[in-house]
C-alpha cells in the first residue's frame, strides 16, 4: 500500500479504543494448511524486527508460493525500514487483518516507519512469536511466521519465505476451513486505493464432480 502517509493524530479517533475486546483462541494450523490462509488474496500486514528495532506496515502484493514446506511470497520496497530490518533478520510475521482492524491496517499502509514508531503511534497490542523473535499483532485473525530462503529476485523487490509457525482465530479458521460467520467485522478485506477496502463476501460451493473430466494432477 503505497501512498503520501496521513498524519498520525489523523486516524487516531478511528483506531484508539478498537483493541480487541474479547479473548481470542488462537488455534494451531497444521503447516502443509498454510496456504489456504492466504489463497483468496487479502491484505496483510508484515511485522519485522532487528536489534532492538521493529516495524510493521501493510502489503497487498502478498501469495502462496508452495504447499510443504508452505512458502509465501511478499512485494516489499528497498527503500522501506521494513524491507532493512527483513534483510538483517532473515525473518517475518505475516498476518491478516480483519475488517474491524482496517484503520489500523490503513495507518500503517500509509506511514512510514523510518518517520514514526508504528506500534506506539497506534497503540498497536502485540504479543510474542512461537519461532522468531518478531512481534505479532494481537488484532489480526491470523498469523504466519516465516523464515526468508534466499533469493536473486531481489531486482523485483520480492521476499519469499518459507512458513515455520501458522495459527488463526478459531472464530474464523479451524479444521482446515474459513467460516466467517455473521460477524462482518471478523471478514478479511481486500485493498483497493484512495482508502477503500473491499470485505471478503459470501461464501458458495461448487461439486468438484461437475467439471471432473480427469482425476490426475499431472495432466491439468
Amino acid at each position: 500500500m503505497k501512498g503520501g502517509g496521513l498524519p498520525a493524530a489523523a486516524l487516531t479517533d478511528q483506531i484508539f479504543g478498537q483493541k480487541p475486546s474479547m479473548k481470542v483462541t488462537r488455534e494451531p494450523v497444521a503447516l502443509p494448511r498454510a496456504t489456504q490462509l492466504l489463497n483468496h488474496g487479502p491484505v496483510t500486514i508484515i511485522t519485522s524486527a532487528h536489534s532492538g528495532r521493529s516495524n510493521v506496515m501493510a502489503a497487498s502484493w502478498a501469495m502462496p508460493l508452495d504447499f510443504n514446506p508452505p512458502k509465501m511470497v511478499v512485494v516489499v520496497d528497498s527503500r522501506t525500514l521494513t524491507r532493512q530490518l527483513i534483510k538483517a533478520s532473515g525473518v517475518f510475521g505475516l498476518q491478516l487483518p480483519s475488517r474491524k482492524f482496517a484503520a489500523q491496517t490503513l495507518a500503517v499502509g500509509t506511514n512510514a516507519g523510518l518517520a514514526i514508531d508504528k506500534f506506539s503511534a497506534f497503540e498497536l497490542e502485540t504479543f510474542a512469536a512461537e519461532k522468531i523473535d518478531v512481534p505479532m499483532l494481537a488484532g489480526c485473525i491470523t498469523w504466519m511466521e516465516c523464515k526468508v530462503i534466499p533469493d536473486d529476485s531481489q531486482r523485483h523487490d520480492l521476499i519469499i519465505g518459507e512458513v515455520v509457525a501458522a495459527y488463526a482465530d478459531s472464530r474464523v479458521y479451524s479444521n482446515n476451513r474459513w467460516h466467517f460467520g455473521d460477524d462482518p467485522d471478523l471478514r478479511t478485506c481486500h485493498y483497493v486505493a484512495g482508502g477503500t477496502f473491499f470485505a471478503t463476501g459470501e461464501a458458495f460451493e461448487v461439486s468438484p464432480a461437475a467439471n471432473a473430466l480427469s482425476a490426475s494432477p499431472a495432466s491439468r
